[in-house]
């Protein structure tokens, strides 16, 4: 198995000592790579493999953080066919296995498999000549100081229309509860088809959000005077030029992350977000 943990140590020392020792009862062998070996000080020992390559020849990866660290988790492993289990240590934590509180039984799942797989959906955003798939979101807005973008949208070759704002957000399902929330954009449970556009901060009455079908092919052309940054789901990547164009599709059945039996999307959502009306 390989283990990621985010960059909290304090917080995740004491389970990922009580993860070595419930792997080593169970003869399961730990992976970890250079910087989690550094960063947990951490000697090869049976059943603990220390400065290992990120391989793809594991049953499981197992994460000991918040959504970030899981989402590089699912990026790692992304086409695999590798699950994530993951011990929320983050804020939020939508797409974690267990809270800390479940850490006990939450690790002898994850050591005797007792979990469902879910298939998660990406975002896949390109420009001349280089891709990134996004778990959560793209998103594309104007540099800090710098005047208001305006952003133009073509799907499947028509013309959509052009906005004036700060950016957009283009989200999957599993992403359409971060960002795009935050901007008015609908919940989309998982399991639906497709990508949500959101605005952010739009200067116009009637700027909407867009829902686009699994086989739309989406392209934002940059009309401002200036570059824009691209983050792919939250890690700065790219800029586009002015008069650059960035293109994004939809991409099913990406990353996979393990969940508990009887576990839904709705009881996620009700758990982390509360219910929807009183």
């Amino acid at each position: 198995m390989t283990v990621l943990t985010h960059h909290r140590v304090a917080d995740t020392a004491p389970a990922l000592k009580r993860l070595i020792e419930e792997a080593g009862k169970a003869g399961v062998t730990l992976r970890f790579d250079e910087e989690e070996t550094r960063k947990h000080g951490l000697t090869a020992a049976p059943g603990v493999e220390v400065d290992a390559e990120l391989s793809t020849a594991v049953e499981l990866c197992v994460v000991l953080g918040g959504d970030g660290t899981i989402l590089r988790a699912l990026r790692c492993y992304a086409g695999t066919g590798v699950p994530v289990f993951a011990v929320n240590f983050g804020e939020i934590g939508f797409l974690a296995t267990v809270e800390p509180e479940e850490l006990g039984s939450g690790i002898a799942r994850a050591l005797s498999g007792d979990f469902e797989l879910l298939r998660l959906p990406a975002i896949v955003v390109g420009t001349s000549g280089s891709e990134a798939r996004a778990i959560n979101d793209v998103a594309i807005h104007r540099k800090a100081g710098e005047r208001v973008a305006e952003l133009a949208l073509t799907l499947d070759g028509e013309d959509v229309g052009s906005v004036r704002c700060d950016g957009l957000v283009v989200a999957t399902p599993a992403g359409s509860t971060g960002y795009n929330l935050a901007n008015g954009g609908p919940v989309m449970a998982w399991g639906v088809e497709g990508f949500v556009v959101s605005f952010i901060a739009p200067h116009s009455l009637t700027a909407r959000t867009l829902v686009v079908a699994p086989s739309g092919v989406l392209e934002i052309h940059n009309r401002s005077r200036e570059a824009l940054d691209v983050s792919v789901d939250g890690r700065p990547l790219w800029e586009i030029p002015a008069a650059g164009t960035v293109m994004a599709r939809f991409e099913d059945e990406v990353g996979t992350i393990a969940q508990l039996p009887g576990s839904s999307f709705y009881r996620r959502l009700r758990e982390k977000f509360g219910r929807l009306a009183r």
